[in-house]
């Protein structure tokens, strides 16, 4: 057998300082990652997914996935406790978009996208969100579910640029 090679001790100097650099740099694109973007994690139905990469500086499409901080109201509170976590919904509508309703039918420029419930699970009345022209900054945000609280509720209404976190994508 051949005899094991020592490592001299200015190799294993070499080797730590290599290390400390690697670490640094590591830490510091981290860092730098952890400024424009953010994995979130849904605990809720209203989404078929349940993690989703966000990134804080995308701006929002048609059909894209917007996590934002959802306002407080009494409804929300109930459900979600005193500081929510943030929402996730898909994008329905864009600024300039025309937001109707016909009956319990929500549309947006003409094609439904939700139906409105009278109450929640536990009997809360919900209060028909906005209609009208969506305005600069803000989006309808919706989810196919039935039990969705989205922008067809007054609790959500339309969300604008100042809550939003960012536009996401589904990765689980």
């Amino acid at each position: 057998m051949a005899p094991a090679t020592e490592i001299s001790p200015q190799a294993q100097r070499w080797f730590a300082i290599g290390g400390l650099a690697w670490l640094l740099a590591a830490t510091a694109w981290l860092s730098a990652w952890r400024d424009d973007h953010a994995i979130l994690i849904n605990t809720t139905e209203s989404l078929p997914n349940w993690a989703f990469f966000i990134d804080k500086h995308r701006r929002p499409q048609r059909g894209d996935f917007v996590v934002f901080t959802p306002p407080v109201t009494p409804i929300i509170t109930a459900h979600f406790g005193q500081k929510s976590a943030p929402f996730a919904k898909r994008v329905y509508g864009m600024p300039g978009d025309f937001v109707t309703r016909e009956g319990n039918a929500v549309l947006i420029n003409g094609a439904e996208v939700a139906r409105l419930k009278p109450r929640t699970k536990r009997g809360e009345v919900l209060v028909p969100g906005p209609t009208g022209r969506i305005p600069e900054h803000c989006y309808y945000l919706g989810t196919a579910h039935s039990d969705g609280l989205d922008s067809r509720y007054a609790d959500i209404g339309f969300v604008c640029r100042a809550h939003i976190i960012g536009t996401g994508d589904a990765i689980l």
